[in-house]
């Protein structure tokens, strides 16, 4: 089998960035789909450790608004949802969490939300700027906020902007259609493409075990990733939201998730992919096991309590009752436990790396938030 292994072939001090991962073909990706699942996941840990070392980046997550025009069927803060109870945080109360989680060490900083009028581009670009002006250049700017306009992810670069995530969720063009409530998938792969061409890292994924989703759903979700070349690989099991069309659909196990997620790190070895919230809400140990399996983010919330507990895209959001900088502690001893640990490096993809252009700023392969130095190998000092 081609990837990892041919990704990995050389020791990091022969150079491991100038490598480029071999592209699995269609048949060997249906292959690795049938292996056992103890073994997938023990390939994509080894292909993780090769390439990233033990260590999961942190990521503080802010939660901006839940207002949002779009009315997937899926999604618990869809427009339709009349008992949500909606908010939008103020630029002034990002900021201060911003400069709260830089002094606590963050550096990366993901705000999203749905798609709010209020927070256009412009009014994002402006967010931007103001995070640049009270805490700099090192941290990385993560942002989602649904399809824009070409120009809004330019101007969005342009105000500091490293990167921008965009779920296509599936790569069933029908069933695409029908969730998002008539929006084509066509539709979110040009605003990917938008997305590079501005120059930002590109995040997107899918979520697994929706209604309708057939196994052949499931390995064409990991094709269209492996093309997309993402920078960032979200996967998320479907959790039924009692306030949305698909309130009745049947909850699959996290497994298909494990095995979606060990698949995704296989084909895109350099790929950064978070372990995500709703794994751990539909399993004590789902995030542990995503870990295990190839994931090496984790996004602690950081949105005050009295809003995140408002902004529920499916029923069980774990986390949501504490400050979110008090998570960190929590965090560091549960992958601890499974033999990893937390790194507070800003942790850019492998593919910036190699090109040294982040938001089409350069920056430095040896700095200490890049997580990777020069030669390939992993920079294992963390920042206490």
């Amino acid at each position: 089998m081609k990837g990892c292994k041919e990704f990995c072939a050389y020791p990091p001090e022969r150079g491991t960035l100038a490598k480029s991962p071999a592209a699995w073909t269609e048949e060997e990706i249906r292959s690795a789909w049938e292996w056992p699942l103890e073994k997938v996941v023990r390939e994509a840990r080894e292909c993780t450790d090769r390439l990233w070392g033990r260590k999961v980046f942190l990521r503080g997550l802010i939660e901006v608004t839940n207002y949002c025009v779009q009315n997937c069927l899926y999604c618990g803060i869809r427009r339709d949802n009349r008992k949500v109870e909606r908010y939008r945080l103020s630029e002034e109360q990002i900021l201060e969490i911003v400069q709260e989680g830089f002094r606590k060490g963050f550096r990366t900083f993901v705000l999203q939300g749905g798609e709010d009028p209020e927070y256009s581009p412009l009014r994002l670009a402006r967010l931007c700027e103001g995070i640049r002006r009270v805490v700099g250049e090192e941290p990385a700017i993560t942002l989602s906020f649904g399809i824009l306009p070409p120009k809004g992810y330019r101007d969005l670069a342009s105000a500091g902007a490293n990167r921008y995530l965009l779920r296509f969720e599936t790569s069933d063009p029908t069933l695409h259609t029908y969730l998002r409530n008539g929006i084509p998938l066509s539709r979110r792969l040009k605003a990917l493409e938008d997305i590079r061409n501005a120059g930002l890292e590109v995040g997107s994924g899918f979520m697994v075990g929706l209604p309708g989703e057939t196994e052949e759903t499931r390995i064409r979700n990991i094709l269209l990733a492996q093309e997309l070349q993402l920078d960032m690989g979200g996967i998320g099991p479907f959790i039924p939201h009692p306030d949305t069309p698909l309130s009745g659909s049947p909850q699959l196990p996290l497994e298909l998730s494990v095995r979606s997620t060990a698949l995704l790190r296989l084909a895109l070895p350099g790929c950064n992919i978070p372990a995500t919230t709703a794994a751990g809400s539909l399993h004590p140990e789902g995030r542990e096991r995503m870990l295990s399996s190839g994931a090496n983010v984790l996004m602690p919330n950081l949105t005050p309590p009295r809003y995140k507990r408002a902004y529920q895209l499916y029923p069980g959001k774990i986390c949501v009752d504490e400050p979110g900088f008090a998570c960190t502690s929590c965090l560091a001893l549960r992958v601890a436990g499974i033999g990893l640990e937390l790194s507070w490096e800003r942790g850019d993809s492998l593919r910036v790396l190699r090109t040294g252009f982040v938001g089409g700023t350069p920056i430095s392969r040896n700095s200490p938030g890049s997580g990777v130095t020069a030669s390939g190998s992993t920079d294992r000092g963390n920042r206490t």
